[in-house]
């Protein structure tokens, strides 16, 4: 069934809750203001997914939709197409092969629905474009107050992108510079020896600087 803004607040909340109380276990850096952060912009995050589905259920109102088709359009139509989309759009491994679950969980359900198998070829592909633009929209609407993944999304809607190379220089700084309460790093704790400081074994690979060419002083004197 379609969740409720209530029902995703709940789990958004739930979610942010572990993260915290993981964080204090692992004796991880405490940013409060981060979370703080993230739990003031949930209800606008939640109320998006009552706005989207009231768009939903306009457009199933102004087709006439039968209460039966209502149904399976919310629960086998819209699910399958997310699911296809979220996993054709995702490149970690670990959460593509989860996802894949998911989408092959409610694909089954929907080729074998009894309204599934009744509707034409032209119909079913009439349907599955309506749905694949809710879907769409959904991502659109979702991702501007998604913090990180929000900033991120307009970056590569500008065309730019994010440099590869700032990927690797975020995981270096996370794991060898990000510090807990007793003063280890992630990199220390899971590997259990300690490694160099970060900054120093920068510092030890950049040559001196040159000196500034005095070209342009020479010709303000000179002037």
């Amino acid at each position: 069934m379609p969740q409720t803004s209530v029902q995703v607040y709940t789990r958004l909340q739930a979610e942010i809750d572990a993260i915290d109380r993981l964080a204090q276990e692992q004796q991880l850096p405490t940013r409060h203001d981060t979370l703080k952060k993230v739990r003031n912009q949930l209800p606008a995050l939640a109320a998006l997914v009552d706005f989207w589905w009231a768009g939903v259920e306009q457009d199933l109102e102004q087709a006439a939709s039968a209460a039966p088709w209502r149904a399976w359009a919310k629960e086998c139509l819209l699910p399958v197409v997310y699911w296809e989309h979220r996993v054709a759009h995702t490149r970690c491994a670990r959460r593509k092969a989860t996802m894949r679950q998911a989408c092959e969980a409610v694909r089954a359900a929907f080729h074998t629905h009894a309204l599934t198998v009744r509707l034409p070829a032209h119909a079913l592909e009439a349907w599955h474009t309506w749905a694949t633009q809710q879907v769409h929209a959904f991502q659109r609407a979702s991702s501007a107050v998604e913090g990180r993944n929000g900033a991120l999304a307009q970056l590569h809607h500008n065309q730019r992108g994010l440099p590869k190379r700032r990927y690797k220089v975020w995981t270096v700084l996370h794991n060898f510079d990000c510090r807990a309460a007793d003063g280890t790093t992630p990199a220390s704790r899971f590997f259990r020896r300690s490694f160099p400081d970060l900054f120093e074994t920068v510092l030890a690979h950049i040559e001196d600087l040159p000196r500034p060419r005095k070209r342009h002083q020479a010709m303000a004197l000179t002037g």
